[in-house]
């Protein structure tokens, strides 16, 4: 079994930046996409940013500029650097990831969320 447990959201002023991680543990054989999802309130869970096995990255266009992904795949792990942080971000933040427990045996996983509040 595999889990993603994400850290290090809280409550910031507008302007300011939190990074967000997300750890993976269990059984892994390797992981292929992390991506970061955002829900606000009332809102549909949206993609914020994502980063595949190569290191290759997209950011969304509401994040892009402010919004950075990495990851370590020694230690199973993505981060959400987020920088200029304005009240519209303030939502909780999920972390998914295409896990592979074996070569040819894998699938998709949801980490519990962290709430990030930006306030104005």
């Amino acid at each position: 079994q595999v889990q993603l447990v994400e850290s290090g959201g809280g409550l910031v002023q507008a302007g300011g930046s939190l990074r967000l991680s997300c750890a993976a543990s269990g059984n892994i054989f390797s992981i292929n996409a992390m991506v970061w999802y955002r829900q606000a309130p009332g809102k549909q869970r949206e993609l914020v940013a994502r980063i595949i096995s190569d290191g290759s990255t997209s950011v969304a266009n509401s994040a892009k500029g402010r919004f950075a992904i990495s990851r370590d795949n020694a230690k199973n792990t993505v981060y959400l650097q987020m920088n200029s942080l304005k009240p519209e971000d303030t939502a909780v933040y999920y972390c998914n990831a295409d896990v592979m427990i074996t070569a040819d045996r894998g699938y998709n996983v949801w980490g519990q969320g962290t709430q990030v509040t930006v306030s104005s």
